[in-house]
């Protein structure tokens, strides 16, 4: 499956990583979500917000901090 950019991430919200999609092209719920690095960080729970530009909420992986990926672009796979 092709890599799709999900965004940049913007913040944390009650342990979720939300990344703010660069255009309408948003990830299906469920699909893997990897850093520049193709490390996997964890799963889209939930697309929110704007359609032109919409939030993508991210559970992280185990051991993954979700401060740690602020300011970070992922991508799904």
């Amino acid at each position: 499956m092709a890599m799709q950019r999900v965004g940049t991430v913007s913040r944390t919200a009650q342990n979720l990583v939300i990344a703010r999609a660069d255009d309408d092209n948003h990830p299906d719920i469920g699909r893997d979500v990897v850093d520049e690095t193709m490390s996997s960080v964890g799963r889209v729970v939930d697309v929110f917000g704007p359609v032109e530009r919409p939030y993508v909420a991210i559970t992280p992986n185990e051991g993954t901090s979700p401060a740690s990926l602020v300011g970070t672009k992922l991508y799904a796979r």
